[in-house]
């Protein structure tokens, strides 16, 4: 039984083997990089003549992922239309490769359509009306002619940064601010809950499993409930609260996108360190999420407590 396995095995890779082909070569230096980073840095630069001379004339731009399946991609008179509105729109721009990314240049023996160019690049710039910064990785692939000019270029990019362009030519509202609203009152009771050192109270009103983060912690690091309320009792033994007041007003605010529920608060919190009777004001912004039941889903905490170990 051992030996038919022995076989199967030997004629499956044989198979695999057996099924690989080359079909050109991968250059990892080649004009037709050159050609591709030139035309860029022209590009960028605001020279629209050079960029234009390492294009064809039946040039065509492609998006990677269209939607429209009979798009027929931009000509080069609107491609290069690009260059004046990089000019007159953005600032601070940086077009390089990606870190420790390089093009290739793959010419296919079994292709009529000749040679292609691969990269992986970087674009770094800031819009002048809006101030929507761009900062992404983007995806080219350039299909050359027989001239060695661009043929075609299909571009994978994120289209968020320009959306995100596009909306903000005009104004329009997200939501609405409360000054007063019973979220408002569900936070002024937990904080006063904390002030009390009434612990079960505090923490009823959140959900079960709602996440803590504030300044003392790593990016994406939070605890949960039980964390939270054991460490907020820790604290007690060695701390007394005096009182927590809030500093200007709290604002309830709900978001049209994504139908976020925030409140935003200000606070001072006075403590007093019980082994030597030193007082601390710990400055506070408290962020909450509700949910459409009322209850806070996270707490993020604007203020440190690394002050307190002051002498």
């Amino acid at each position: 039984m051992k030996t038919k396995v022995f076989i199967i095995m030997l004629l499956t890779t044989g198979i695999m083997f057996s099924q690989k082909t080359k079909n050109g070569t991968v250059y990892k230096e080649h004009p037709a990089i050159t050609a591709t980073e030139a035309m860029w840095q022209a590009f960028f630069s605001g020279d629209k003549e050079k960029a234009a001379s390492y294009l064809a004339d039946d040039f065509r731009s492609f998006s990677g992922t269209p939607l429209n399946k009979d798009a027929k991609g931009g000509d080069k008179e609107n491609f290069l239309g690009g260059v004046d509105w990089v000019k007159e729109n953005m600032s601070y721009v940086s077009y390089t490769r990606s870190e420790g990314a390089y093009p290739d240049a793959i010419e296919y023996k079994e292709d009529e359509d000749g040679l292609w160019v691969q990269s992986w690049d970087h674009l770094k710039a800031m819009n002048n009306q809006s101030g929507v910064k761009i900062d992404m990785p983007i995806h080219r692939l350039y299909q050359m002619n027989d001239d060695s000019k661009i043929y075609r270029m299909y571009t994978y990019d994120n289209d968020l940064p320009w959306l995100e362009m596009r909306r903000s030519n005009a104004t329009r509202t997200n939501g609405t601010i409360y000054v007063n609203h019973d979220n408002i009152n569900t936070v002024r009771k937990m904080v006063g809950g904390l002030e009390h050192g009434d612990v079960d109270k505090a923490f009823s009103y959140f959900t079960e499993d709602a996440r803590f983060s504030n300044l003392d912690m790593k990016r994406g690091e939070s605890n949960s409930v039980e964390e939270e309320k054991a460490g907020f009792t820790e604290f007690l033994k060695n701390y007394t609260i005096e009182s927590i007041d809030v500093v200007g007003y709290p604002d309830y605010l709900e978001y049209e996108l994504a139908n976020a529920k925030v409140v935003q608060s200000w606070w001072d919190m006075r403590v007093t360190r019980k082994s030597d009777g030193k007082k601390f004001v710990i400055p506070a912004m408290l962020t909450h999420n509700f949910n459409d039941e009322g209850k806070i889903t996270r707490e993020l905490g604007y203020y440190t407590m690394s002050g307190l170990g002051a002498k």
